[in-house]
């Protein structure tokens, strides 16, 4: 996970942590910090194991998978996702990609071209998420997790996808995030879709 350290001291110390909830997924932690003026307070910090996001490109659009996300309450869109399940070996964060968009759509690519790295919701949570471009797609046999049931796999044209991130069937942020690193790296030159 590429991550940048660029204070040599920081602007706030811990000065004891402990952890409020655990379960497979996510760690919440309290801290109890002390900040550069010397006042004192208490910080809480969800952590979430890094993920990596697929962005499946061809013929001019973007397969997407469609979930029921049950902090929200309702299905949404995004691009296949995901983390290593807990107790497994693990992996790079490629290899993570490319299960993920096996498992989630039953494709596989080719080619793998990664976008960048971002936080996911840095003034609560140490995860980091890990973008790809995936390209030259095959079908195979999707491979869902108990989690996933009910998931649905569809392929939607460019201008599909940006309505739907307007009329809110899309409304996941790390899906948006990646196709905003997808914009840059196309007006850079370093992408050209199929």
């Amino acid at each position: 996970m590429v991550r940048v350290d660029t204070e040599a001291e920081p602007e706030i110390r811990t000065l004891s942590s402990s952890v409020v909830y655990s379960d497979n997924w996510t760690r919440l932690r309290r801290d109890e910090i002390e900040r550069s003026d010397g006042s004192k307070g208490s910080y809480a910090v969800v952590e979430r194991d890094d993920f990596a996001l697929v962005i499946p490109a061809e013929d001019g659009g973007f397969h997407l998978v469609e979930e029921y996300r049950h902090p929200l309450g309702r299905r949404g869109w995004s691009f296949p996702q995901g983390s290593f399940p807990k107790g497994s070996a693990g992996g790079t964060s490629e290899e993570l990609a490319r299960t993920e968009l096996a498992q989630e759509t039953g494709l596989r690519a080719a080619r793998l071209r990664h976008l960048g790295a971002l936080a996911v919701a840095h003034g609560m949570s140490d995860q980091y998420g890990e973008h790809w471009l995936a390209t030259e797609l095959t079908q195979g046999e999707p491979d869902l997790e108990p989690e996933e049931l009910g998931l649905r796999h569809a392929w939607v044209p460019r201008e599909e996808f940006e309505a739907m991130s307007v009329d809110g069937r899309i409304v996941d942020t790390s899906t948006l995030a990646a196709y905003a690193l997808l914009l840059m790296a196309e007006r850079r030159g370093e992408v050209t879709l199929p």
